[in-house]
């Protein structure tokens, strides 16, 4: 389940649709975990005109990652509305598929009444096996897809820490913190990331990681979007890095 949940992390740091004058653009990133080398791809296609936007996002497994898990494909689509630049979310779906097992989760967002709705629903060899429906207990104006596209141009400022919400991110009540390190203070990141326009750091909390905290280290291309993320401290195993090939 590690390699799972490392794949997904790195969704966070992670569009199509039939818009007239719509502008599409295609990522596509190669995660790596230690000595298991190549775990799997993720491509993203973004599609956005001057008021909503729709990301489609496809995560495969490669080599022993996709042993182990049986051939799972993780499929996530972010569909909204863009405000002052950025987009805002409000529907985002997650869909798990492994062998006879599918597992769906629809996340609705209401911006009036600032409340979550979740549903979740799993099937085994087509057979509807749970279907509920719940409130989350936090609100949030992006998924993961949102954070991580929007973070070049929500996050700007050196030296400075921001602290943002997600839906996808339940268990840590949606909380994501993330910091730009001010010049004196990226000689950890170049070396670990390499040249880049602009660094980020995102803290998570997760029980993959040491003391229970994990890092995960941002990239940010000239066009806005990450170029390399690296998970530090997983336990056991070291580091996992994303890189975009496209």
């Amino acid at each position: 389940m590690i390699i799972k949940r490392i794949l997904i992390v790195c969704s966070l740091f992670i569009f199509l649709g039939s818009f007239a004058s719509a502008k599409v653009t295609q990522l596509n990133y190669k995660a790596t975990f230690g000595i298991f080398g190549t775990v799997g791809t993720i491509k993203n296609i973004l599609t956005q005109n001057n008021n909503t936007y729709k990301i489609k996002t496809k995560v495969q497994l490669a080599g022993m990652a996709k042993s182990i898990l049986g051939g799972q494909v993780e499929d996530y689509i972010s569909t909204g509305h863009i405000e002052n630049g950025l987009m805002i979310s409000d529907k985002y779906t997650m869909t798990s598929t492994k062998k006879n097992k599918i597992v769906k989760k629809e996340y609705h967002i209401n911006h009036k009444t600032k409340s979550i709705t979740k549903r979740y629903r799993k099937w085994i060899k087509g057979k509807l096996t749970k279907d509920y429906t719940q409130k989350l207990k936090f609100y949030a104006k992006d998924d993961l897809l949102t954070l991580y596209f929007n973070i070049g141009h929500a996050v700007k400022e050196k030296g400075k820490t921001y602290n943002f919400r997600a839906v996808g991110l339940e268990k840590q009540n949606g909380k994501v913190q993330i910091t730009v390190p001010s010049d004196k203070k990226t000689a950890r990141y170049k070396q670990d990331l390499g040249k880049a326009n602009l660094y980020a750091k995102a803290l998570i909390y997760q029980k993959n990681f040491r003391n229970k905290k994990g890092d995960i280290l941002l990239g940010i291309d000239k066009d806005g979007f990450i170029k390399k993320s690296v998970i530090k401290d997983i336990l056991m195993f070291g580091d996992a890095k994303l890189v975009r090939t496209k």
